[in-house]
C-alpha cells in the first residue's frame, strides 16, 4: 500500500471519528502506530453502531457524539448482553462476527480505563463494563473447520478451471445475452488478473483493492502490501498470475480511460455523469467473485475462500508451514495449521488409489 492509499484510508477513518464521542477519537488516534488502516477503519465502523445503539435504546437523550464517559462507566452487564443480542439477532451477525466487535470495545474500554488518564491523573473509567463480558465460546476445533471448508473451497483441477471459466467460458454461457457478454468482454481481463492474483498468492481482499502498480515487481514476481499490524512486506505470486496480470496492463489505461495519475492497479469503468474512473472498491471485487462462483457451480465460493484454495495448493504442494504462514501473513502459526487438516483428504484418497493397484 503506497502512502497515497495510506492517506486515502486515513481520510475516511478520520470522517467517522467526526461522528464519533471525543475520547473515541483520541483511542483511534493513539492505535495508529500499532494497527493497519484498514483494522482502524473496521473499528470506527463497531463504535458507530455500538453509540448508535445507545441512543436508539434510549440511554442516553442527544447525539451520538455527545455521549459522555459517566455514561459507559453506568453501563450494566445487562445492557451489553442486550447490545449483543442486538448483533446476533437484529443484525444477524454471526458468533464470530459478535466477538470481533467485543474485542473491538474490550480494547477500547481497556484504554479508558487502564491508559487515558485527566489532568488529575484519574482514568477516564473507573469501571469497566467490558471486563465483566466474556467472548463467544466457539468450539470448533482446527479438523472441525477443515471439513466445514472443505466443501467451499477449489480442489485438483478446479483451480485451473475456475480462472479458465473466468476468462473464456463464462462469456460463451452467456453470448446470448448481449448486455452480460459486453460486459465480460470488456472486464475479462482485470477480471482474470484479479482472480489469477488471489489463486497464486493467497492475498486478502484488502490487500488487492489496496495494490498500486508501483506495488508489483515484474521481476522478482512480488507484491507488496501492508499486513494487518501494519507491516508491510513482499509477498511472492505465481506466473500465470503475472501473465494474467500482464494482460489486464496491456488493455488497461485505453480500456478504463484512465487519467495518467490514477496509479490504482485494479480500476472500474468510468461512472457518473463526469465520467470519472476509479479504484476498484473491496465491495465489487466481492460481487464479480460472487457472480463467477454461482455461474461455475460453487456459489459458497468468496475470495476468502479463494485465498484458502491457495493455501491448501500451496500445502500440500510444499508441506511447509511457516512459509505458508509468512505468504498468508497470519500472525499465529496456530491459525495456518489447519491446512494440514484441509490436506488430509488428499492423502487419503493417495492411500484408496494404492489399494486399487
Amino acid at each position: 500500500m503506497t502512502q497515497e492509499s495510506r492517506l486515502r484510508y486515513f481520510e475516511r477513518i478520520e470522517e467517522k471519528v467526526r461522528e464519533l464521542p471525543w475520547y473515541v477519537g483520541e483511542y483511534i488516534d493513539k492505535r495508529k502506530r500499532k494497527l493497519s488502516p484498514a483494522s482502524l477503519l473496521n473499528y470506527c465502523h463497531d463504535y458507530l453502531i455500538f453509540f448508535d445503539w445507545i441512543v436508539s435504546e434510549e440511554l442516553f437523550n442527544g447525539k451520538r457524539q455527545d455521549i459522555p464517559l459517566k455514561l459507559l462507566e453506568k453501563l450494566t452487564r445487562q445492557q451489553v448482553e442486550d447490545f449483543l443480542s442486538f448483533l446476533e439477532f437484529k443484525l444477524a451477525n454471526s458468533p464470530l462476527t459478535v466477538n470481533r466487535k467485543l474485542s473491538s470495545l474490550k480494547s477500547l474500554f481497556h484504554y479508558l480505563q487502564n491508559i487515558a488518564e485527566t489532568s488529575e491523573l484519574e482514568p477516564y473509567l473507573k469501571r469497566n463494563v467490558m471486563a465483566k463480558v466474556e467472548l463467544n465460546k466457539i468450539k470448533e476445533d482446527q479438523e472441525t473447520l477443515a471439513n466445514r471448508m472443505e466443501g467451499k473451497i477449489l480442489r485438483g483441477d478446479e483451480y485451473e478451471h475456475f480462472r479458465e471459466f473466468v476468462a473464456h467460458e463464462y462469456g460463451i454461457l452467456h453470448q446470448d445475452n448481449v448486455k452480460m457478454n459486453n460486459f465480460h468482454l470488456k472486464n475479462r481481463e482485470r477480471d482474470t488478473a484479479i482472480i489469477s492474483l488471489i489463486l497464486g498468492s493467497g492475498l486478502r481482499l484488502s490487500e488487492i483493492v489496496g495494490l498500486d502498480i508501483s506495488d508489483i515487481d515484474f521481476q522478482k514476481y512480488t507484491a507488496r502490501v501492508m499486513r494487518k499490524g501494519n507491516k508491510e512486506q513482499y509477498v511472492y505470486f505465481s506466473e500465470q498470475a503475472m501473465l494474467d496480470l500482464k494482460e489486464y496492463l496491456a488493455i488497461r489505461s485505453e480500456r478504463y480511460e484512465l487519467d495518467k495519475t490514477l496509479r490504482a492497479l485494479f480500476v472500474a469503468a468510468p461512472m457518473g455523469p463526469k465520467g470519472t474512473t476509479r479504484r476498484l472498491t473491496a465491495r465489487s471485487v466481492e460481487k464479480l467473485v460472487e457472480k463467477y462462483a454461482k455461474a461455475f457451480g460453487k456459489p459458497a465460493l468468496s475470495v476468502h475462500k479463494l485465498r484458502h484454495s491457495f493455501a491448501t495448493r500451496y500445502q500440500m504442494e510444499n508441506n511447509d508451514i511457516p512459509k505458508l504462514r509468512r505468504q498468508l501473513g497470519h500472525s499465529s502459526v496456530q491459525t495456518t495449521m489447519i491446512y494440514t487438516h484441509l490436506t488430509n483428504t488428499e492423502l487419503e484418497d493417495a492411500v484408496k488409489k494404492m489399494d486399487r493397484h
